[in-house]
């Protein structure tokens, strides 16, 4: 046997470079690069591979200069969701906060299904210094640090303790990383007097190796059962997921649409599997959605989950379906399939939908039912419009929210981007942002993460380079993790962020107030006299924030200035800025929910706004079912 000396870390960098992925043909790289953040548990072990392997764009394992271990697990998952989970980036970080830095971003990938390789340095394994800088001391177990805190958040940890171990814990790594229906954080923790450790690797270690990830097909037995609940069905609806997507089933979904006559709603990662002006979509559905969709789901007989998980925020928390309908869930995951006591379809989401298509031929929903929900949808887009039209005779004052969404929707092109994920502007997206080709809506509401969206932004534009990226952004979230920016402007990725103004925490206040917690803690006000935040909005200037980091900067105030502004971001080639003030209380606020969400309210208060919140509380509640 062929061996080659090298360290664990060198062995590891070498490794991850020469796997691949394949589906339709196509090959993919699996760890397209490695972010980095060194300190002494990484710095002289990957670190020192990372630099022995070359370094830029052409290097056999690309490096990217990372500010926040959060934000590069972050720009990791963007990139991986863009590429269809086919391809996926690493992330190393040295011991101690480094590495629990790590946990968010790693409880996003995870709950998201989305694939991202984890390599945080480790405490001595030979335990020769012992406590060491930033060792967490465990008196109850000495082979415990603080990478514990990854397990439960990993689809994939293991801990190379020895050299020899490294074979079959990478192999077990991207075995994971490439499986659909196991996919998520994988974590290898790497002491980090083990990454320097020489030994002598089998070349075979090193081949080229390619990773398969098929379309398993339903199974007949399914297929015509499942046929048979659409061809049975009077008011039938699909309720299209992330899946959708992740498999590129999009056409295969526009097929089966145009077939059928079934309308199609979304969650807020199936988005944009139809186009908005498809005959058949009719929104997003949920606590989120349009009046369409959830008018169809509270009387669908049948509904035809592609790809979803059926979040409390898709089914109303259990309110929003009837008793009545019965659920077939079209999914590569079998967990997924098993939920809403539905019939589990376990399969790819585009080879189950050609299937299902082919089965249903001659097949269609009625005409009064086809003409039901186009009405409805046709009323939808004249709301959708009066909420993104400007209201003269004003036309001094500030945007709305709606209004800085219509001024974008103006502005983009088919193949732009635009990337959220927290406070009241997903509602707002999922209900009318009109998706013009299936991955220009990245909306992440899985994990609902403040401070993904610009770290993200910077992950699709390194995924797909030639499309236009918007990060949107409100002040509370762009507190939070701003530091990529940096990065951006490091690497010349002319990402656009459009970063909102409105003194606070506006959706959670809204909730707030709702649940009898009257707004409280959800502004960024100076203390009043009575000791709360109610006093002037804090003098702070993002925008001058986001100049200071090295983005151009255009200000906007009203909102033909701001149609002007993300023009001028969208032609540059730059890393961008449009900053906008938004009017918190417009003419045309934004639709409300049509659906419900359960957030508990306080069952005893001594306050009218909490009582009164538990009166509609129990309204609600009372409303919800559970599918068996």
């Amino acid at each position: 046997m062929t061996t080659v000396r090298l360290t664990v870390a060198q062995a590891l960098v070498r490794f991850l470079a020469a796997q691949h992925t394949e589906r339709d043909g196509q090959r993919h790289r699996l760890i397209d690069a490695c972010w980095g953040i060194f300190g002494h548990g990484n710095v002289a072990g990957i670190g020192q591979a990372l630099v022995e392997n070359g370094q830029g764009p052409g290097a056999p394992l690309p490096f990217h200069q990372g500010r926040n271990e959060q934000a590069m697990v972050h720009a990791a998952v963007g990139f991986a969701r863009h590429k269809g989970r086919l391809s996926a980036q690493a992330v190393t970080t040295s011991i101690g906060p480094g590495a629990t830095n790590l946990v968010t971003g790693a409880a996003l990938a995870t709950l998201n299904r989305l694939p991202v390789l984890l390599l945080p340095g480790d405490v001595f394994a030979t335990r020769a210094p012992d406590p060491v800088l930033q060792q967490l001391e465990v008196p109850y177990a000495g082979d415990l640090s603080v990478n514990d805190t990854l397990r439960p958040v990993s689809r994939y940890f293991d801990r190379v303790l020895r050299p020899e171990a490294l074979i079959p814990a990478a192999l077990g790594a991207v075995r994971v990383l490439a499986d659909p229906a196991e996919t998520g954080a994988v974590t290898l923790a790497l002491p980090q007097d083990v990454q320097t450790e020489a030994h002598d690797w089998p070349e075979e270690f090193f081949a080229e190796r390619t990773w398969r990830v098929g379309r398993p097909a339903l199974e007949s037995d399914v297929l015509a059962a499942a046929a048979e609940a659409v061809r049975t069905a009077r008011r039938p609806l699909i309720v299209a997921g992330g899946g959708v997507h992740h498999s590129e089933a999009e056409a295969a979904l526009r097929a089966f649409a145009d077939v059928t006559g079934v309308p199609v709603a979304s969650t807020q990662a199936g988005k944009g599997s139809l186009r908005f002006d498809h005959p058949c979509d009719v929104g997003g559905i949920g606590h989120t959605g349009t009046a369409v969709a959830d008018a169809l789901a509270r009387t669908a007989d049948l509904v035809v989950g592609v790809g979803t998980r059926w979040t409390d925020f898709t089914t109303a928390s259990g309110t929003l379906f009837p008793g009545a309908a019965r659920f077939v869930n079209l999914n590569i995951t079998a967990f997924d399939g098993h939920k809403m006591a539905g019939l589990s379809a376990v399969a790819d989401a585009r080879a189950g939908l050609e299937a299902l298509t082919g089965a249903l031929r001659g097949h269609r929903v009625s005409p009064d039912y086809e003409a039901e929900y186009t009405r409805s949808k046709q009323s939808w887009e004249r709301t959708v419009s009066e909420a993104f039209a400007p209201h003269p005779p004003d036309a001094d004052a500030r945007p709305s929210q709606t209004q800085v969404l219509g001024a974008l929707d103006s502005v983009v092109g088919d193949q732009d981007v635009v990337l959220n994920a927290a406070g009241s502007m997903p509602g707002d997206l999922h209900k009318l942002w009109r998706t013009r080709s299936p991955r220009q809506y990245h909306v992440e509401y899985g994990y609902s993460c403040m401070g993904y969206e610009i770290p993200a932004a910077l992950g699709v534009a390194l995924a797909a380079p030639e499309r236009t990226v918007w990060a949107l952004v409100g002040d509370g979230t762009y507190l939070m993790l701003p530091t990529e920016i940096v990065t951006a402007v490091q690497e010349g990725v002319p990402l656009n962020v459009v970063l909102v103004q409105n003194h606070g925490y506006a959706s959670i206040g809204g909730l707030s107030e709702q649940t009898g917690g009257e707004r409280f803690g959800t502004a960024y006000r100076y203390r009043d006299q009575d000791g709360g935040y109610t006093g002037d909005p804090l003098p702070v200037d993002l925008a001058a924030n986001a100049a200071s980091l090295g983005m151009e900067v255009h200000r906007a105030a009203t909102c033909e200035q701001l149609r002007e502004a993300l023009a001028a971001a969208r032609a540059s080639d730059r890393p961008t800025c449009v900053y906008v003030e938004t009017d918190t209380e417009p003419d045309v606020p934004a639709p409300g929910p049509e659906a419900w969400w359960d957030v508990a309210v306080a069952e005893t208060s001594t306050r009218p706004a909490a009582r009164a919140a538990r009166e509609e509380y129990e309204r609600q509640r009372a409303q919800r079912r559970r599918h068996l």
